[in-house]
């Protein structure tokens, strides 16, 4: 009975999150503006979190201009044939989203079964609190749901794998995260060109 009741639960506040959830070019539309007035998303004004929103802002145009999708990545992910939504909790000053939402973007653009929906994660607390990375509110958080029943299948983030391990190594020697190691990551994502996303995103799907 009480999981009958939990998965009502979990239905109702995604649903509800649903309502307040942007398109990927709401989202972008969203950021940019905020970039250009000078803002943020999120809790915070902070003027750290605003020059990250301007930044993330640059990055993601470069994302979305110079990430593409062989032709065998397209095909494979045209057999995917259940429609489901991503819905994907971020924050504009997220460093760790600026590559991985546009790569989302193209594998949803390439499918005719996959809605790819983006909330901001301090507006959906509930939410967040359901999709917790090792106790964290970390994002981004992918979360991957039946379109028809709004069951969660499966979820992925805050980074790829690879990324993953080099934040979890660098913790075991030094402990927090530092600026240097963030643009450690930054340049990593650059090199990697989203190839490490993608290969996590097909994995979720099953595809490779």
């Amino acid at each position: 009975m009480k999981n009958k009741e939990d998965h009502i639960l979990k239905e109702d506040i995604i649903e509800s999150a649903l309502t307040r959830s942007y398109s990927y070019k709401e989202y972008r539309d969203l950021v940019n503006d905020l970039a250009l007035k000078g803002g943020t998303t999120g809790v915070e004004q902070k003027e750290s979190l605003i020059n990250y929103t301007a930044l993330n802002n640059r990055r993601m145009k470069r994302w979305d201009k110079t990430f593409k999708l062989s032709e065998y990545d397209k095909l494979l992910i045209e057999k995917w044939n259940r429609s489901i939504l991503w819905l994907v909790l971020t924050e504009s000053w997220c460093g760790d989203a600026a590559p991985s939402i546009p790569v989302m973007n193209k594998i949803a653009e390439a499918s005719a079964n996959i809605t790819l929906k983006v909330a901001l994660r301090d507006e959906n607390p509930e939410l967040m609190n359901l999709f917790r990375t090792n106790g964290t509110l970390s994002i981004p958080k992918l979360i991957m749901i039946d379109e028809w029943s709004k069951q969660v299948i499966k979820s992925w983030g805050p980074r790829p794998t690879k990324a993953t391990k080099m934040v979890e190594d660098y913790k075991k020697e030094n402990g927090e995260l530092t600026p240097e190691l963030k643009q450690d990551l930054q340049n990593w994502y650059n090199k990697d060109k989203g190839q490490n996303i993608l290969e996590d995103l097909l994995k979720l799907l099953a595809l490779e």
